[in-house]
């Protein structure tokens, strides 16, 4: 089984923030801050409990002024890296809300190995317009974790983050922001930039529609971002999208000799095979499959995969696949009739039922 995220503290991690605070505070206890932290509600504390609990001791063990705590916080930042180091934002979303100034150039600062993507949404919900205008200055900086952070920071619906609400409703402000990004040269800002986009079609389809409209066949850098943007929607099987896509021509093609499992148990996998037929050139074509999962109330769940999506230069094609049905801990699986369909260009053509035993 895979080590937890939440374990990436441990104790010789925890000395070790210690030891570098120390060297820029004399007077920091280091024995107190680990035993604060190792205290007994440590093991059953998650992740991002973990994050808060360690926030909330730094606040506890440098009894100093905001402004100076983050003076002693910032230089040791540089030491401690990607998502296991977000306790320093996290320290500046708890103790900061109400510095504005001094919070913005910490963020800035422990974005850098890390990201503020999480703590700056507080100051969204609360400063809007204040927080906004800082984005915009951070979309035009020569830095690309600043500029990264502009767009991560006020996606509507960033996953493990609190939502947006006034953004999902109206992303007028979101969409000034990827206006100043969308030809950002650096592959880092933009995959954020199409996770915007994505994240905006989920709650206004028509303001991605427009934005692909508007950008598409521009340069190969709007081109990628409007695909990946787009990959809700085209999941979805939106017609405006997938003609914009050209995954609008699908009458020729046909699909032949498809067989699967008649069954298959829980930690195995389903097999399933097929060929596309026709006439004449297959072309261009998004294909995908669907799986229609038993829920417990003896409903059905559609999960849509993908198979290939390509411009297919001969008039025949076969597929072999397979479907994992291992129990994981983001789906439970309920014993039972299930199905399988394949969609061609948002079209679903033929589906056939399975068991799972």
């Amino acid at each position: 089984m895979a080590e937890q995220l939440k374990n990436v503290y441990t104790k010789a991690y925890i000395i070790n923030l210690a030891n570098k605070i120390k060297q820029n505070y004399k007077n920091f206890d280091e024995e107190a801050f680990i035993n604060a932290i190792f205290d007994t509600t440590w093991e059953i504390l998650e992740l991002k409990a973990r994050m808060r609990h360690i926030a909330v001791q730094l606040n506890a063990c440098i009894p100093l002024p905001y402004k100076e705590q983050l003076e002693i916080l910032k230089p040791v930042s540089a030491y401690f890296f990607s998502f296991e180091a977000m306790f320093f934002q996290d320290f500046v979303e708890v103790f900061g809300l109400d510095d504005f100034e001094n919070s913005m150039r910490a963020l800035e600062v422990f974005t850098q190995d890390s990201s503020s993507e999480f703590a700056v949404r507080q100051f969204i919900l609360k400063y809007e317009d204040t927080t906004m205008q800082q984005m915009q200055r951070w979309a035009r900086s020569s830095n690309e974790h600043l500029r990264r952070l502009a767009s991560e920071g006020c996606r509507p619906r960033l996953p493990w983050a609190v939502a947006l609400p006034s953004f999902k409703k109206d992303p007028t402000r979101v969409l000034e922001i990827i206006e100043l990004l969308k030809n950002d040269q650096s592959k880092y800002v933009q995959k954020s930039v199409a996770n915007n986009l994505n994240d905006i079609s989920k709650d206004n389809p028509e303001l991605l529609i427009a934005f692909v409209k508007k950008n598409l066949g521009v340069s190969n850098t709007l081109d990628w971002i409007c695909k990946h943007a787009s990959r809700t929607l085209l999941k979805r099987g939106e017609v405006a999208i997938l003609n914009l896509f050209s995954f609008d021509q699908s009458h020729h093609v046909n699909i032949e000799n498809f067989t699967c499992d008649e069954s298959v148990k829980v930690n195995d996998s389903l097999n399933f095979s097929f060929e596309l037929v026709s006439n004449e050139v297959l072309g261009n074509i998004r294909l995908e499959y669907a799986i229609f999962y038993l829920k417990s109330n003896n409903t059905h769940n559609k999960k849509v995969f993908m198979i290939s999506q390509n411009d297919i230069k001969s008039q025949h094609k076969k597929f072999t696949k397979k479907q994992s049905f291992k129990n994981m801990t983001t789906r439970k699986h309920y014993l039972g009739k299930h199905y399988i369909a394949l969609i061609i260009n948002g079209q679903e053509r033929i589906k056939k039922e399975f068991q799972l035993k």
